[in-house]
């Protein structure tokens, strides 16, 4: 059951956060070109369809681990008990409506309107925080920690869909201007890049107690320390190409390697956090 609730979470949250990601870069890596707008679209499609596939299945799941019995999944009252009196379920059914509104968008003329879709996608990205270690505490205190994970998931979201669209404008460079482009994403990148560590931070803090997790090589701190190793390794990455900016024309099939691996530990970096998401924070006494 847990693993199937780590992999649930794992690609639901993988696929929310590029949804929103290479909508928000499209207009500022792209601008009024549309060479990748057909190719965009049916990626965007394939996404949506797999956020709400995803997001059934781990509804099925929580319902199923609430009740103690497989068949809970499909019993109609224990459903509708689970999504009219569980706070996962109350956030849950929201979640849902939005993905499936986003999917009758995505396959009508209204996929045209990137502010549409826009909206649409930083909703269902933000009904993702108050999920898992976000519901942990209430009243104000509550209300802060799910606005910084909402700020969290929103930075992480940006930078893996960015890098998604980057990955697919160096698979097509032709046409491309590609050194425009990598300036205009590494730009965005440094804030992003900060925002994600600082409310990161904060969430480390406020979840645990401490600066950091103890002891620090088993359970969440371990889980923790691999997820910041990951990420670390992607800021590695984005330092050497944005060094190698000025040149990229030359090294494209390097910088396309490079891109690619670092939207790849990007994604695992997201599985180490669907991870943390099953495991207890470990926070202290007050």
């Amino acid at each position: 059951m847990t693993s199937a609730m780590v992999l649930c979470r794992f690609l639901h949250f993988t696929v929310v956060l590029m949804l929103f990601g290479v909508w928000v870069f499209r207009p500022l890596l792209l601008g009024h070109e549309a060479l990748l707008d057909k190719t965009l679209a049916r990626v965007s499609r394939w996404l949506a369809s797999v956020a709400l596939v995803s997001g059934i299945a781990w509804l099925l799941l929580i319902t199923v681990s609430m009740a103690g019995a497989w068949e809970a999944a499909f019993d109609p009252s224990t459903l509708r008990l689970v999504l009219g009196n569980t706070f996962f379920g109350q956030v849950w059914r929201w979640h849902l409506l939005l993905n499936g509104l986003l999917m009758v968008v995505l396959l009508t003329p209204l996929h045209a309107s990137l502010p549409l879709r826009l909206v649409l996608g930083g909703l269902l990205l933000a009904t993702l925080a108050p999920v898992g270690h976000g519901a942990m505490l209430d009243g104000l205190s509550g209300q802060l920690l799910i606005l910084n994970q909402i700020i969290h998931l929103t930075c992480v979201g940006a930078w893996l869909g960015g890098l998604l669209l980057l990955v697919m404008i160096l698979r097509q460079p032709a046409g491309h201007a590609v050194r425009e482009i990598l300036q205009r994403f590494s730009g965005v990148g440094y804030a992003l890049v900060a925002g994600l560590v600082i409310t990161g931070l904060i969430n480390v803090r406020v979840l645990t107690g401490q600066l950091w997790p103890t002891p620090l090589l088993s359970g969440f701190a371990l889980i923790l320390l691999i997820k910041v190793l990951l990420v670390s390794a992607m800021l590695g990455l984005a330092l050497f190409n944005r060094q190698r900016i000025k040149d990229c024309e030359q090294r494209m099939a390097t910088l396309k390697t490079s891109v690619m691996m670092e939207w790849l530990l990007g994604i695992g970096a997201v599985a180490a956090v669907s991870l943390l998401g099953s495991m207890p924070p470990m926070t202290l006494p007050v």
